[in-house]
């Protein structure tokens, strides 16, 4: 019994690994995503003080839109969550709409709990995560629970090497 509890729990941790790893190589091509970010002058952590002003931010990433940079922002607002996308060159806010998808605002009602009992902020993660892992660049953060605790997931970019690692929110 137990040998199948581990081998379950150890085929769960390779599937989230997995899970990450497809959505930087599948959804994103790290080569370009790396080519683009050179544009950019603003870091993710900028990107999420810069949206603080619409409300607290619970995920944010640098992703391709239809082949061109975009940095999106998730804030919440009480129990009203918004998308914001901040300008990668200036930090200044060009768009914020509610979030309507189901899947997004699934997701986000999660991360606004994980956020919730975080003591610490996204800022911070990144902050921690870029420090230890020099020449790297944060592109994502996903806060999520682990148990009853807060965490963080981080992607880090370095040419078109992409690196997961995770942050202690609390």
């Amino acid at each position: 019994m137990l040998n199948s509890l581990a081998i379950g729990a150890i085929a769960a941790g390779i599937s989230f690994i997995l899970g990450r790893s497809a959505w930087a190589g599948d959804d994103i091509d790290a080569s370009a995503l790396s080519k683009a970010l050179s544009e950019a002058s603003i870091s993710l952590d900028q990107g999420l003080k810069a949206s603080a002003r619409e409300g607290k931010p619970i995920y944010g990433e640098y992703e391709l839109e239809d082949g061109a940079l975009q940095l999106s922002i998730f804030v919440m607002k009480g129990d009203k969550f918004t998308e914001v996308i901040v300008d990668h060159k200036t930090g200044s806010i060009t768009d914020a709409e509610p979030l309507t998808d189901p899947d997004d605002l699934k997701d986000a009602k999660e991360q606004g709990e994980a956020m919730g009992k975080a003591k610490h902020s996204l800022e911070e993660a990144i902050r921690d995560a870029v420090n230890a892992n020099s020449g790297y660049r944060a592109v994502s953060i996903t806060p999520m629970l682990r148990g009853d605790q807060p965490e963080a997931s981080i992607s880090l970019l370095r040419g078109e090497e992409i690196k997961e690692v995770t942050e202690k929110l609390n």
